[in-house]
């Protein structure tokens, strides 16, 4: 079996980097291989356990679950895309900071509460922006995840320890 690599692999040292310069105001790191289904009629189903529901639009859904929630897709209308996207999930006490600087929505708490997304850009790249309980996860497309991780890496240089 062929080994899988996640698009952000070879920059786990970098993004875990940013914690350490930022004295933990900024934590970055991919979270690989979530399996993401696009639904656009939600399944009725008892079956699928521990997964959470994206509404991205009217009739449109992304469920996203650990790495083989799902043994085959839920329903005639679910497309699975999980190889599609990768996971970048950004927290500590000035990851909103971070965020704001290359994202024009507004992510304030008052706003954007826990358990919201969006679809929207980060960095000029198309993203969905989720707010979890202790941090940000934001899914981003392979092609464009070496860029976002770029960004995110040096623009936490803006709140290095000390300055």
């Amino acid at each position: 079996m062929a080994e899988r690599n996640s698009p952000l692999g070879g920059a786990a040292d970098r993004l875990a980097a940013v914690a350490a310069a930022t004295g933990g105001a900024v934590t970055v790191a991919e979270v690989p291989f979530l399996t993401q289904l696009n639904v656009r009629t939600l399944p009725h189903s008892s079956a699928i356990v521990d997964v959470n529901v994206l509404q991205l639009g009217p009739d449109e859904w992304l469920i996203v679950g650990a790495p083989g929630a799902f043994a085959e897709p839920a329903g005639p209308s679910a497309v699975d895309v999980s190889a599609q996207r990768t996971t970048v999930a950004v927290g500590g006490s000035r990851a909103l900071d971070l965020l704001a600087m290359g994202c024009a929505i507004d992510l304030h708490p008052r706003v954007f509460r826990v358990g919201d997304c969006a679809q929207t850009t980060m960095a000029h790249a198309p993203v969905i922006i989720w707010r979890r309980e202790t941090e940000f996860w934001i899914l981003v497309r392979a092609s464009f995840a070496a860029h976002l991780a770029d960004w995110l890496v040096d623009a936490a240089q803006e709140f290095t320890a000390g300055d």
